[in-house]
C-alpha cells in the first residue's frame, strides 16, 4: 500500500468535485497536490494522462518528483506536469494546483482578454486582476514560465486558448480559486454584454489585496 493513500485520495476527491461543478468536461484538466519531501526531493501527486476521473482509483495517481520522474504508479503522469512542478517551484506556500477548462473563464481567454479587479471577492480569494499568459503549446517549458510570469503572486491565471489555472495553500483552497475565478468571469461577460464594466476604486483593490496577502502569509 502507497505511504501517499490519503494524500492521492484528495487529488481523486478533487478531480471529482472539479467535473461536478463544470470545471472540466471529460478526461480534460489536471490537478496535482504537493506531498511532503522525501529524504531532501520534492514530490507531488498528480492525475493521470487521459483517464476519466471517475474511474480513478488511488493505485492510478502517479507521484512524481521536481524532475517529473515517476517515483510511484503504473499510469503515465499529466502531459502539464512540468507546469505543476513550475508553480511549486515558483511559489513555496502553494500547495495543490488545478488545471480547468471551464467555459467562461476559457471564453475569455479565447477573446484574447484579461479580467480587471471588478468583484470584491476576487481580489480576496485571487489576489486582484487575473491576467493572460502569453500562448505556448502545451506541456513545453514556454508554457511554463508563461504562466508563472501570469500568476504573479495572485491565485489564477487564463490560459490563451486552452482554460485556466488555479492554485491554493490547499487543494479546497485551490478548488475554491477556480470557482471564484469562473463566477467572475461569467460577471464580466454578464457585465461586458451590458456595455459598461465599473472596477473596483483603487482604494477598495488595495484593502482586499492586503487582506489576501495576509491570508497567504498565514497571518489570518
Amino acid at each position: 500500500m502507497s505511504k501517499w493513500q490519503a494524500e492521492k485520495r484528495l487529488v481523486i476527491e478533487a478531480a471529482l468535485k472539479m467535473a461536478e461543478k463544470g470545471l472540466v468536461t471529460g478526461k480534460t484538466g489536471n490537478i496535482s497536490l504537493r506531498l511532503p519531501p522525501e529524504k531532501g526531493r520534492e514530490l507531488l501527486a498528480i492525475t493521470p494522462t487521459q483517464r476519466p476521473y471517475d474511474l480513478l482509483d488511488v493505485d492510478d495517481i502517479p507521484v512524481v518528483d521536481f524532475e517529473a520522474r515517476v517515483v510511484e504508479g503504473k499510469y503515465p503522469p499529466s502531459v502539464e506536469t512540468k507546469l505543476h512542478i513550475g508553480i511549486y517551484k515558483a511559489r513555496k506556500n502553494i500547495n495543490a494546483v488545478l488545471h480547468t477548462h471551464s467555459v467562461y473563464a476559457t471564453t475569455i481567454a479565447v477573446a484574447g482578454l484579461e479580467i480587471p479587479p471588478i468583484v470584491e471577492d476576487q481580489v480576496d480569494f485571487i489576489g486582484g486582476e487575473i491576467k493572460l499568459a502569453k500562448y505556448a503549446i502545451s506541456g513545453t517549458d514556454e508554457l511554463v514560465a508563461n504562466v508563472i510570469a501570469a500568476l504573479g503572486d495572485r491565485n489564477a491565471a487564463l490560459l490563451p486558448n486552452h482554460g485556466a489555472i488555479g492554485i491554493g495553500r490547499t487543494m479546497r483552497e485551490a478548488l475554491a480559486v477556480c470557482e471564484f475565478l469562473e463566477k467572475t468571469a461569467r460577471i464580466y461577460l454578464g457585465a461586458l454584454a451590458l456595455g459598461k464594466v465599473n472596477v473596483l476604486p483603487d482604494d477598495a483593490v488595495r484593502i482586499y489585496k492586503a487582506f489576501f496577502d495576509r491570508m497567504q502569509a498565514g497571518r489570518d
